[in-house]
């Protein structure tokens, strides 16, 4: 089995298994023969995979939890896994850590730091609050496992109403009735037409005067004009934007209210062991004439049209 890797990062990862291992970072001119397995580099932007020859690679496992994208670039043949269980914990994580900067004003208390200013000033908990999860996938799970012990109310938002072991889970549908009666909102869902712009003018508008909206999903599930229009009257904490990456005289930097970090929720110490037990598990499979988890791309039935 043959296969390639980013970098040199992953130099010893895979030495135990039976496999050749390549070097290819995406952008230099693809390995001649045939890729049982490649590796993608870590990106949101698909768009070097349009010049790949995909019908020569088994299988592109990507890094990102997310593959927007990816199926309007991968030629025919291809076959493309995204990275799950690799994220979401940490992104998770990172979403707990703005929600509560956010209530608790660490942006404030930040720049008074700065100022060398000692002024205290009351603010809101999430004891006794109504935070809403939209989105109950990997990252909504864990969000929900986080914001556990918190003292808040929280309530579950999917694509539709259900019950499931932890109860009930809204629908997309009740949104217009559900916003006005919560103090938070998490966004963690998959970009999809139909999450596209979901945060919109309407959306903000229905939430009462001093919510918080945190996003950690996509930038684009977020219009950055109704953000702005509400930025005061709400708060809200984000990972992700439109654009991406956010230019640096763009308005919501210093928007009120607004708190900002650089689409860095994966990013942390954890990813790597993460990923790596990923591939191994998919080399694993492809060793024993298994298919490969989390294929989310498929391409090989037009290749044979």
């Amino acid at each position: 089995m043959r296969i390639s890797v980013p970098d040199s990062s992953w130099q010893g990862v895979l030495d135990d298994l039976p496999v050749e291992v390549v070097e290819w970072d995406g952008k230099a001119p693809q390995p001649e023969g045939q890729l049982d397995l490649a590796v993608w580099p870590y990106t949101l932007d698909p768009s070097d995979m349009a010049a790949v020859d995909a019908s020569r690679i088994g299988l592109i496992q990507g890094q990102s939890l997310g593959y927007d994208g990816v199926a309007d670039v991968l030629s025919a043949g291809g076959r493309y896994a995204n990275a799950v269980d690799v994220h979401e914990d940490s992104t998770a994580e990172l979403a707990m850590a703005l929600l509560l900067a956010a209530v608790r004003k660490l942006d404030v208390f930040a720049a008074q730091q700065a100022e060398g200013i000692w002024r205290k000033s009351w603010t809101t908990s999430l004891l006794d609050r109504r935070v809403l999860l939209l989105g109950v996938g990997g990252i909504g799970r864990r969000m929900a496992a986080r914001l556990d012990g918190f003292g808040c109310e929280i309530v579950r938002v999917g694509t539709r109403a259900r019950d499931d072991e932890h109860g009930h889970v809204h629908g997309t549908d009740e949104l217009a009735d559900l916003l006005p009666t919560v103090d938070a909102v998490v966004v963690a869902v998959p970009l999809t037409p139909d999450t596209e712009r979901i945060v919109d003018a309407e959306f903000l508008a229905a939430l009462p005067d001093g919510a918080i909206v945190v996003n950690v999903a996509r930038g684009r599930t977020a219009d950055t004009d109704a953000v702005l229009a509400e930025a005061g009257r709400i708060r809200y904490a984000s990972d992700v934007f439109d654009p991406e990456p956010l230019p640096a005289d763009h308005p919501l930097w210093s928007a009120p209210g607004v708190i900002i970090t650089p689409h860095v929720g994966g990013m942390t110490s954890a990813m790597a062991p993460r990923i790596q037990a990923v591939v191994r598990g998919q080399v694993e499979r492809l060793l024993a004439g298994e298919e490969p988890a989390d294929v989310v791309v498929d391409h090989r039935e037009s290749s044979d049209s």
